[in-house]
């Protein structure tokens, strides 16, 4: 008799399938990815536990039956219920680092990553920082990215929310970084008492109103305490701005991202000098003042 079985896809073809499938699905991505093809691919290698470092060997290994299903059981629920990928896989990527993240923070995408990488040069001396504090750390990603490309500096992981703060905590163990990072239940700057950091950095809530209501479904899964912002997107940032200069070393930094909502802040404060960052990876929003320049906003 003849074996009429079809032959397992390979990875290479199971990708491919994938493709299709979302491409036909008109998914929205941000998550991780901007395109079906990167997305079905991650889902194909984190789910399967492949490695990147033998890709042509990698693509063209036939996948089992019972992998097929997993790896399908995944991808329907991604189409049907616009999960985003990093929140089915448990698992999200930031700098180079990789991070637990589940429905209890926002998954990481922020071009501050970049700035991390390039140890916030040239607005601070890398030997000189010491102290920093992560306002919204969610995940916990740039608090622990800042602790990696800082060797000697301690960080505060900072979050009004509990349930951030214990996945927050999940990342620093498995980044073996419990001496250096810390979780700090505060909101904001509200119970740092008297310290003093050489770098704040924020990626707060900054969505206005109308983008909340217009957002794509995977992003409505993330939770809406990390995302919004009031009417024009600047709650988080107005506070912000009012209270860094006095938790800032003498040639402190504060580096805030604000996203869409850069024009409003520019029309909010049009005689303020925010220096906007440009980012090789792409991205933008992101600002940095020093604590000279953010003597200003005491008194507002």
């Amino acid at each position: 008799m003849t074996d009429t079985k079809e032959p397992l896809p390979t990875v290479e073809q199971l990708i491919h399938d994938l493709t299709a499938r979302f491409e036909d699905a008109d998914l929205c991505y941000g998550h991780g990815t901007d395109n079906p093809v990167d997305e079905a691919a991650w889902l194909v290698f984190a789910t399967l536990r492949l490695s990147h470092d033998d890709a042509p060997g990698v693509y063209a290994r036939r996948v089992a039956t019972d992998e097929v299903d997993l790896v399908n059981a995944l991808a329907r629920r991604r189409i049907e219920e616009r999960l985003p990928l990093a929140y089915l896989l448990r698992q999200a990527w930031f700098g180079g680092l990789a991070f637990y993240v589940d429905e209890r923070v926002l998954v990481p995408r922020s071009p501050i990553a970049e700035l991390i990488q390039q140890q916030f040069a040239p607005w601070i001396t890398a030997s000189a920082v010491g102290n920093v504090v992560d306002l919204g750390t969610g995940c916990g990603c740039i608090a622990i990215a800042i602790a990696k490309a800082f060797p000697s500096a301690r960080v505060d992981a900072v979050d009004i929310s509990e349930e951030a703060l214990a996945v927050t905590a999940i990342n620093i163990e498995r980044h073996r970084l419990r001496d250096r990072v810390h979780p700090v239940r505060s909101d904001f700057f509200r119970e740092l008492g008297d310290k003093q950091y050489d770098i704040i950095v924020s990626n707060p809530p900054y969505v206005d109103q109308r983008d909340l209501r217009e957002m794509p479904d995977e992003y409505r899964h993330e939770p809406v305490l990390g995302l919004a912002a009031g009417t024009d997107g600047l709650d988080s940032v107005r506070e912000i701005l009012r209270e860094a200069s006095r938790f800032l070393t003498d040639n402190g930094i504060l580096v805030c991202e604000v996203g869409n909502s850069q024009a409003a802040l520019e029309r909010a404060y049009p005689d303020v000098g925010f220096i906007w960052l440009e980012f090789e990876q792409g991205g933008a929003g992101v600002f940095v003042l020093t604590k000279q320049e953010l003597a200003v906003f005491e008194s507002q």
